[in-house]
C-alpha cells in the first residue's frame, strides 16, 4: 500500500467518525454541519465517498476478490431462512419464546431453536447497531 493509498484511508475513517457522530448527534446534516463548522457540501461529498467505498468492499467480499473475505465492521450478512426452516409465529408469546423487535423488524425463535444460532444472529445484531 502506498502513501496516497493510506492517506486515502485515514480520511475516510475520519469521516466515518463524523458521520456517525452527526448520526448519533440526532441533528440534520444542515444543523450539524452549522455546528461542526463543515461546508454541507463537503460533507454530502465524504457521504457519497463512503457509500462508495462500502460498496466496493461488499462486491469484493461477495465475488471472492479480498484476502480476508471478511465482512467490514457495521455490517453483518442476515439469510432468510428457507421455507421449510423457518419457526413458527407465535403470536400469543408463549412460554420459552425469543422475540426480538428492532427497527421494524421481528425475530422470533421458540426454546427449540439452537443456542448456538441465537448467540451468531445476537452478535450480528450487536455489530450491526
Amino acid at each position: 500500500m502506498n502513501t496516497r493509498e493510506i492517506a486515502g484511508e485515514c480520511r475516510l475513517a475520519h469521516w466515518t467518525q463524523i458521520i456517525r457522530r452527526r448520526s448519533e448527534s440526532g441533528l440534520s446534516i444542515k444543523a450539524f454541519c452549522a455546528s461542526e463548522g463543515v461546508h454541507e457540501n463537503i460533507y454530502y461529498y465524504w457521504q457519497r465517498k463512503l457509500r462508495e467505498a462500502v460498496c466496493e468492499q461488499m462486491t469484493e467480499i461477495r465475488t471472492g476478490h479480498t484476502q480476508t473475505g471478511l465482512i467490514p465492521p457495521g455490517f453483518a450478512e442476515l439469510k432468510i431462512a428457507e421455507e421449510h426452516e423457518r419457526l413458527p409465529v407465535q403470536e400469543n408469546g408463549g412460554q420459552g419464546e425469543i422475540r426480538i423487535d428492532l427497527a421494524g423488524m421481528r425475530i422470533t425463535a421458540d426454546s427449540g431453536y439452537p443456542a448456538e444460532k441465537i448467540a451468531v444472529l445476537l452478535a450480528a445484531l450487536k455489530r450491526s447497531c
